[in-house]
C-alpha cells in the first residue's frame, strides 16, 4: 500500500507525526555562536510551541569517546577546527537549555543522530515521519543529521534562525546548501504552520 506524500507545510509538520530535533545546545557552543541573544530567543520560542503542541522534543549532547578510543580522524578534524574538546570545562557540557521531564536527551559522538545511536529505531517506533531541526552548528551536526534524516526518509525541516554557528559565513553558506534539499523555515514560518 502507497503511503501518502504530504504536500504542505501544514501537513508535514503536524505534532502527531514529527519530533524537534535541538541539537547539541551545550554552554560551550551557545557561549561562541555569533548571535547568540537572537539564537537562543527564537530556540525557546520554538521549543515552547513544539511543547504545546505535544510534539517530542529529542535533544543531543556530544558525549566523547573515552581516552584513546576516539579515531585519529576525528582527532585530525578538531585539530583542523583549532577546537580541543578536551579542555572544555565539565560545568560547560552542561546543556544551556534543561530537558523537561519526558523529553529525550541522546548522548552521540558524531556529526548525526543516526551513527551510534539507537535513535531511528526510536523514531520509527513513536511513529515520527518528520524531523525539526535547530540547534549549534548549522553547517556540521545540523546539516550532517538533515542530509541523514532525508536519505533515510523522513521529511526534514530545518529552522534557519533557530540553528547558528561559531562562522557566520558557514552558516548561512549551509542553509543556502540545504534550501536545495528539504524544507529550510523560519521560527516563526514553524510557528505558524503549526498553529
Amino acid at each position: 500500500m502507497e503511503r501518502p506524500v504530504y504536500k504542505y507545510i501544514k501537513e508535514i509538520i503536524a505534532p502527531e507525526h514529527s519530533a524537534l530535533i535541538v541539537w547539541d545546545v551545550q554552554r560551550f557552543l551557545v557561549d561562541r555562536v555569533f548571535n547568540k541573544e537572537e539564537f537562543l530567543l527564537n530556540l525557546n520560542k520554538l521549543l515552547s510551541r513544539a511543547r504545546e503542541a505535544k510534539m517530542p522534543v529529542i535533544f543531543t549532547k556530544i558525549t566523547p569517546m573515552p581516552p584513546g578510543f576516539e579515531s585519529p580522524s576525528r582527532k585530525y578534524i578538531s585539530s583542523k577546527m583549532k577546537f580541543d574538546l578536551s579542555q572544555v570545562p565539565k560545568e560547560m557540557w552542561d546543556l544551556e537549555i534543561k530537558p523537561r521531564e519526558n523529553e529525550i536527551v541522546v548522548n552521540k559522538n558524531t556529526a548525526s543522530i543516526f551513527v551510534g545511536t539507537n535513535f531511528e529505531l526510536m523514531a520509527k517506533n513513536a511513529g515520527i515521519e518528520t524531523l525539526i531541526i535547530a540547534g549549534i552548528a548549522t553547517e556540521i551536526g545540523v546539516e550532517s543529521t538533515a542530509r541523514d534524516a532525508s536519505n533515510r526518509g523522513f521529511y526534514t525541516v530545518v529552522v534557519s534562525d533557530s540553528s547558528s554557528s561559531m562562522d557566520k559565513e558557514a552558516h548561512l553558506r549551509a542553509l543556502t546548501n540545504m534550501t536545495k534539499l528539504f524544507d529550510v523555515l523560519s521560527t516563526d514560518e514553524v510557528i505558524k504552520n503549526l498553529s
